[in-house]
């Protein structure tokens, strides 16, 4: 007996001792884990902010442009004013999304997305997360409102704002979209379905096997690259997606602009043979293949 009363303060010193350490373990591992998100936030915001001071050194408006189909591009698009009726119809259905907080496991969201957890993501989650910005949705609205292209190809649907941002400025195209994640293709077709957004068709699977057979023997109006944004797979898109091109296609890139690897992607999609002219905005990168035109490079503020 006299043994264990020696003991029980021993051993509740122990527990005691053992809990500090374990406080003192989780505070220094969650303040690593801040400090890392921090640095790398702060990293990337700083990035972003070099590079766009850069463009708007180099970039200029309409005054600019000698060629005369950007010049109309610029004037006639980038420029005018958006259809009120359409972004209205935009900003619904993100609002829509943004206040679905069901939960979803996205089996496959570490492979195709920057971000990754072990808990399960909210629809509203992925919405701020993959979800195109006002910014580029409204510069994709003016676009495809402009240059009217019907049959369409998107690579890289999430959960489809990006694709009826595209939708809602030509009711009269057709849209293959492909993700590479079936769960997030459930709330893309659930989306499309709820807002009446017809001839739409999803297709689910790893994009170096699906994009080759959708490419193989058709030609697209326009391709919007909103995959992982990355060199390699940026690259390895567009050299397949260039079978399906004709004179007056056109492809936008999105997030030229995010990190060295994407500014490399785009650097050597400017020198592409069949690559007439580009328009970097920044935030999208938009390539054409005319023959007729002289090969240019432009830098447009938007």
């Amino acid at each position: 007996m006299k043994s264990g009363i020696k003991t029980k303060p021993i051993a509740r010193s122990a527990i005691l001792n053992f809990r500090s350490y374990l406080n003192k373990y989780t505070f220094y591992k969650w303040k690593a884990i801040i400090l890392f998100y921090f640095r790398s936030t702060l990293s990337s915001m700083l990035f972003q902010q070099k590079k766009y001071i850069q463009f708007l050194l180099k970039a200029t408006n309409q005054h600019g442009v000698h060629s005369p189909f950007v010049y109309l591009l610029v004037t006639k698009c980038f420029y005018k004013r958006s259809a009120r009726i359409l972004w209205k119809s935009f900003l619904k259905i993100r609002k829509t999304i943004a206040k679905d907080h069901r939960k979803v496991k996205f089996l496959e969201f570490k492979r195709t997305s920057n971000y990754s957890k072990n808990d399960p993501f909210t629809i509203s989650e992925i919405g701020k997360i993959e979800g195109i910005s006002n910014k580029k949705a409204k510069l994709l609205i003016k676009i495809i409102g402009y240059l009217k292209p019907k049959n369409i190809l998107e690579i890289g649907t999430s959960i489809g704002l990006g694709t009826v941002a595209i939708r809602l400025a030509n009711t009269n195209s057709s849209i293959i979209t492909l993700e590479g994640c079936p769960e997030k293709i459930k709330i893309a077709e659930a989306v499309f379905l709820q807002n009446k957004l017809s001839a739409m068709k999803a297709v689910h699977g790893d994009f170096l096997e699906t994009l080759p057979s959708i490419v193989k023997n058709k030609q697209f109006d326009f391709i919007y690259f909103d995959g992982i944004p990355t060199k390699e797979a940026t690259l390895k898109y567009f050299e397949i997606s260039l079978q399906a091109i004709h004179n007056d296609s056109f492809f936008i890139f999105n997030s030229i602009s995010v990190n060295t690897q994407m500014q490399a992607a785009w650097s050597q999609i400017k020198k592409h043979p069949k690559v007439s002219v580009t328009v970097d905005l920044f935030y999208l990168g938009i390539v054409f293949f005319r023959k007729e035109q002289a090969k240019e490079n432009f830098k447009i503020r938007v």
